[in-house]
């Protein structure tokens, strides 16, 4: 049965299907991570009935997984859905039909759906059907983990995520010692949980020659979660023997190659298992736009930028960040110190502070383009 519609109650289950979403973030493919709940009342208060997240790999949708597990439970009851449900026959039938079929009297939904095919379609199809719809519900929440997804559709390249880890005194390392611990294990694990819910982390050249990462989440039940690597390589200088190199097999790893790189050096990597992608370079850069529309047409909605203070720059300069992620560690470098293309007495401007947090001793300031 529909239960009595207050916005604390829908504020409520709306909050809970986003963060049902996120359980699949970086595991669905060119489709979103979207969440919904099946929510009835039968006269002792509002309960859940059925629950669902976009399917590893984009299918099934959400709705549909919620209604299946609901069964008759969803006739009459409310539907929470962080996306506008689609209207377009695909693969798969528009999941506006499935709510209709189930007789679901309500629907809220949260974030619109900028897909052409969608936008605005979801909703006026339910309301043809007699369906009560609210839309617009924690719409700022529910994008925020769908901005991959929403960027992808109306830019067409990735979202990009530029992630730091600064001392107190503003550096991000020292010239020539590689890889400096500058936060603690909390702080790391965080940036591991980033990592998993991304689709793919680049880092450049000097990065990965300086500290030979490996750039895959390494927490407990989550090892499997690693997004892809991209180096950005343009002379093919990452070695074959390298961390990367030796692990491409197991988690994909993209190197840049420019044309005039020679056969031996592409051999090499390719037979460790790395894919080489062609990429177009400007006065000696690599064209950061370009490469981009690449990775979108590859599927890839949500980048996280980790490399270094040149390539940092470069995003920057561009000015394709969409997400600063800034861990402040307590210790100070020093003089000696590389400085960091940002900081945060040097926010760019168009950015907005979206949440701050606490790890151990170390702070966390995200920012978020207007």
């Amino acid at each position: 049965m529909p239960f009595a519609s207050t916005l604390e109650n829908d504020r409520r289950f709306m909050a809970a299907a986003i963060r049902f979403s996120r359980r699949h973030l970086g595991l669905t493919g060119t489709n979103p991570s979207v969440g919904c709940l099946i929510v009835r009342d039968d006269g002792k208060g509002p309960y859940i009935v059925g629950r669902g997240v976009t399917s590893l790999g984009g299918r099934p949708h959400a709705e549909t997984q919620a209604l299946e597990e609901a069964g008759e439970a969803a006739r009459g009851a409310t539907s929470y859905v962080t996306l506008e449900p689609c209207a377009h026959h695909g693969r798969t039938p528009p999941c506006s039909e499935a709510l209709i079929a189930a007789g679901v009297a309500r629907v809220v939904g949260a974030a619109s759906d900028p897909d052409p095919r969608v936008s605005g379609k979801g909703y006026a199809m339910l309301r043809a059907a007699g369906i009560e719809v609210v839309e617009g519900l924690l719409a700022d929440q529910a994008a925020d983990l769908l901005a991959g997804y929403l960027t992808r559709s109306i830019k067409k390249r990735p979202e990009v995520t530029l992630k730091l880890a600064l001392s107190a005194d503003g550096k991000i390392g020292r010239s020539g010692q590689g890889q400096l611990r500058i936060t603690e294990e909390i702080a790391r694990r965080q940036v591991h949980l980033m990592r998993a819910e991304s689709d793919a982390i680049l880092v450049g050249i000097g990065t990965a020659l300086a500290d030979d990462p490996m750039l895959t989440s390494r927490l407990p039940g989550l090892e499997g979660r690693s997004p892809a690597r991209i180096v950005l390589d343009r002379y093919l200088r990452l070695p074959p023997g390298s961390a990367l190199a030796r692990s491409a097999r197991d988690v994909p790893l993209i190197v840049t190659a420019a044309r005039d790189v020679s056969a031996e050096r592409r051999a090499a990597l390719i037979d460790a298992g790395a894919e080489l992608l062609g990429v177009e370079a400007i006065d000696g850069h690599i064209a950061l736009p370009e490469l981009l529309d690449d990775l979108a047409m590859r599927g890839i909605s949500t980048l996280m930028v980790e490399g270094g203070a040149f390539t940092a720059g470069e995003f920057l300069g561009e000015g394709l960040v969409d997400r600063l992620c800034l861990f402040v560690g307590p210790r100070e470098i020093g003089e000696e110190g590389i400085a960091s293309p940002v900081d945060l007495d040097h926010i760019p401007a168009g950015f907005a502070k979206r949440r701050e947090a606490r790890f151990g001793d170390d702070l966390y300031f995200e920012f978020v383009r207007a």
